[in-house]
């Protein structure tokens, strides 16, 4: 039987700054508007929560099944399916009970926001939220996974940027406007950046073990490129939607919070050695978490 400690580690709890970060944020601008409902901000938190948590179980057996972890050069933390310390049955157990709880968050959370939604958009969220745990499982996990044909990137800005914090804002809001698709492509980048600082650690290993991800297919420097492209245009988008809907200088404050993002950018440039990469993907995520806090906080100034 595994360990606390042991599912803990399977679980990478580092992760999950980001995946709140993206409710956070949907949620302060729906605040913004008049239209929030505090059951709504809960549950999307803890959706959006299991879905990372999904995905982490599932890229551990998934990255044990395809082979990835057997090369010997991998850098980030130890994978516990391919150490033994929790075997490929036990974790299909732990899988299927993720998206059991998923599923019945995810119904809770539909249930309570669609009493004044049309059966088409109730539709379209179970739709949606099917899509979103597919997309956690088949990244890693199973026949022919899309993270290993450098499809990784697309499918995190779409499901863990663009879904999450336009779907968070409009269960709130119940119309869907421009206001939350700038940060939300925003976010939706910095989440990529953290995806692409995970696939640039691991560049030599993957390529080993036939793992195609961008970052290996744009080469060592057109992978800082692409990092620095995707910190610089979301950033951009925060500050585009700061022009068109904060009236009050203090509601820019946090543009300063932009900061750590550019430190991180630079000392990832002047990294020389793709192991050393591995606590930017924790900073990130905490960046990240942080940006959006404050961004919601003063919006609603």
């Amino acid at each position: 039987m595994a360990s606390i400690k042991t599912w803990i580690s399977a679980l990478r709890p580092r992760t999950l700054f980001l995946a709140i970060a993206t409710t956070i944020c949907g949620n302060g601008m729906a605040y913004s508007t008049g239209h929030f409902s505090i059951s709504v901000c809960l549950l999307t938190m803890l959706t959006a929560t299991l879905l990372q948590l999904l995905s982490n179980l599932a890229n551990d057996l998934g990255d044990y099944q395809q082979g990835t972890d057997i090369t010997g050069g991998r850098v980030g933390p130890t994978r516990t399916v391919q150490s033994g310390a929790i075997s490929p049955e036990l974790m299909k157990r732990a899988i299927l009970i993720t998206i059991l709880l998923s599923c019945i968050v995810g119904a809770s959370l539909i249930y309570i926001a669609s009493q004044f939604m049309p059966i088409t958009y109730i539709l379209l969220f179970f739709i949606l939220g099917g899509a979103s745990i597919i997309a956690a499982i088949k990244y890693t996990a199973g026949k022919n996974p899309y993270g290993y044909k450098g499809f990784g990137d697309i499918f995190s800005f779409i499901f863990f940027g663009l879904v999450a914090i336009v779907g968070t804002f409009f269960l709130n809001v119940q119309q869907l406007t421009f206001q939350p698709w700038l940060p939300a492509i925003g976010m939706g980048l910095f989440t990529v950046a953290v995806l692409n600082i995970n696939n640039m650690r691991d560049m030599e290993n993957d390529c080993v073990s036939g793992k195609m991800t961008l970052a290996i297919r744009f080469g060592r420097k057109g992978s800082r490129i692409y990092h620095a492209a995707l910190t610089f245009l979301g950033i951009s988008c925060f500050i585009v939607y700061g022009c068109f809907y904060c009236s009050e200088w203090y509601q820019y404050l946090y543009i300063i919070f932009f900061i750590p993002f550019l430190i991180i950018l630079r000392n990832i440039l002047a990294t020389k050695v793709d192991a050393q990469l591995d606590p930017y993907l924790k900073y990130t995520s905490m960046a990240s978490f942080v940006l959006s806090v404050v961004f919601a906080v003063c919006i609603n100034l």
